[in-house]
């Protein structure tokens, strides 16, 4: 299961990459804009790489790890939803951010109950 969810946050890595740096530059490109004027600078994509590398070839603080993140996403991401749903305005790129925060949620809701029901699992 540890290897699934690698490979999940491998995917959802490249697709924050898409639709939050590769399609915003391509659309500002198209406008005539300058390349940056789309893009939601977010590096979480960089910590969903480095635990899905931990869940691959293990870690020494693994389960920690596993743990310490997906609390913090599950709160960044509740918070965030919190303060846009009252008012929400939806555009192509609200739409794209909260799909993929949609899966970031699910993900992450997934992986700590898994690491808190089998914690033996993570440990390296």
């Amino acid at each position: 299961m540890r290897r699934f969810f690698a490979h999940f946050l491998f995917v959802l890595a490249a697709w924050t990459l898409v639709i939050k740096w590769i399609l915003p530059v391509v659309w500002a490109l198209n406008e005539g804009v300058s390349h940056d004027t789309y893009i939601y600078w977010d590096f979480w994509w960089v910590v969903h790489i480095a635990l899905a590398l931990a869940l691959l070839y293990g870690y020494r603080h693994l389960f920690i790890a596993v743990i310490a993140v997906s609390v913090l996403e599950i709160l960044i991401v509740t918070t965030k939803f919190i303060l846009f749903l009252p008012d929400p305005e939806w555009t192509i790129w609200t739409m794209n951010w909260f799909v993929n925060k949609l899966f970031v949620l699910a993900v992450f809701i997934m992986l700590l109950i898994h690491a808190l029901s089998r914690k033996k699992a993570y440990a390296s």
